[in-house]
């Protein structure tokens, strides 16, 4: 087994970000040959903002998703608390270490995989690659092939791993990638869309892997992903961030509860033909099924006339799909006068 190392107790964070704040100074000009002879005497910058003062407190063994649009901000964030990043300002620690200072101890018990991007060699297997990797993490020999063949035996990839890399397909790549990232056990993994571009097969693997990894090691867990089957299936608790401000965190039932405003009703009827206009908006037929969507206020309203006028076989009441949710609280930020201007732009 890999060397322990101490964990945080009950009452400390495996996370902790502070008014973080992460600023990056972009070089801008106009097309054209006359602006870009202007820019070489009289540079044009502008000041993004990618994290714009955030704060949230992550418990040891918790599984969280971190949500948002492209640019809100997210990649940015696990690399500052990877250590690939320096903030421009406000506090972070993981597992009680300042990651910017890239302390050996602190990097053999993290972890970060990025969907779109390769660790291991191309050309060669990725068994020779997970041996580098032992290497580097300088694990004894014994662990390292107890951990490589239970990580082969989870994720079954024991055909794949004597293959070069370039000849797997992606969902197969990304697979061995995971077990070369875990190699040393890391007791912190961030994963950044683990699961992009691969089958719905792939992804229900990778889930179940996570899952399994967390209950056996306890490990602590930052996901991001655009596919919300992965944060539902993962994640009991999310963080929404847009323009670098942290719009919601909590429970993924209270993000329904919160900025959905309405209720879907799944009516089944004796006679299917009959017509529900009148009680919401029909959004879907399904033989005798039918879905309607109604304003949350008027939910149980809705329901009792339906129940007392039609011959009702059978009626649910349900949240409207979380990815509906999401673009509610995406929409929130964008409407939200508080924020402040994200980018300000000088000479």
């Amino acid at each position: 087994m890999p060397e322990d190392h101490p964990v945080p107790g009950p009452a400390d964070p495996a996370i902790r970000v502070v008014e973080l704040r992460k600023t990056f100074v972009v070089p801008e000009r106009e097309a054209g040959l006359k602006h870009a002879i202007r820019s070489l005497v009289r540079r044009r910058t502008r000041q993004v903002n990618a994290v714009d003062g955030i704060s949230f407190d992550i418990a040891p063994g918790e599984v969280v998703g971190f949500l948002g649009p492209n640019g809100a901000g997210k990649t940015t964030t696990l690399k500052m608390l990877a250590g690939l990043l320096y903030p421009t300002g406000g506090g972070l620690t993981v597992l009680g270490a300042t990651p910017s200072r890239r302390e050996k101890d602190f990097l053999s018990r993290i972890t970060l995989v990025m969907g779109n991007r390769n660790q291991l060699e191309w050309d060669i297997p990725a068994a020779d690659s997970f041996e580098l990797n032992r290497a580097i993490y300088r694990i004894p020999p014994q662990a390292f092939a107890e951990t490589r063949d239970e990580l082969v035996e989870l994720l079954e990839v024991g055909d794949l791993v004597r293959k070069p890399v370039r000849n797997l397909s992606l969902g197969e790549r990304m697979k061995v990638e995971i077990v070369g990232s875990l190699l040393h056990r890391p007791q912190v993994l961030f994963l950044d869309e683990p699961t992009i571009g691969l089958d719905v097969t792939m992804q229900k693997r990778i889930r179940a892997f996570v899952a399994e990894y967390n209950r056996r090691y306890g490990a602590t867990v930052l996901l991001t992903s655009h596919y919300m089957a992965d944060v539902v299936a993962l994640c009991k608790r999310v963080i929404v961030i847009h323009h670098g401000r942290i719009l919601f965190d909590g429970g993924l039932s209270g993000l329904s509860s919160r900025f959905a405003a309405y209720k879907t009703i799944g009516v089944t009827l004796d006679d299917p033909t009959i017509d529900l206009g009148a009680y919401g908006e029909v959004i879907h037929r399904d033989d005798q099924k039918i879905t309607l969507r109604v304003p949350k206020l008027e939910t149980s309203r809705i329901t009792a006339r339906l129940l007392s006028e039609q011959a009702v076989a059978d009626l649910t009441i349900e949240d409207p799909p979380i990815e509906d949710v999401i673009e509610t609280v995406f929409a929130s930020g964008e409407d939200d006068e508080r924020l402040p201007e994200r980018e300000k732009v000088s000479e």
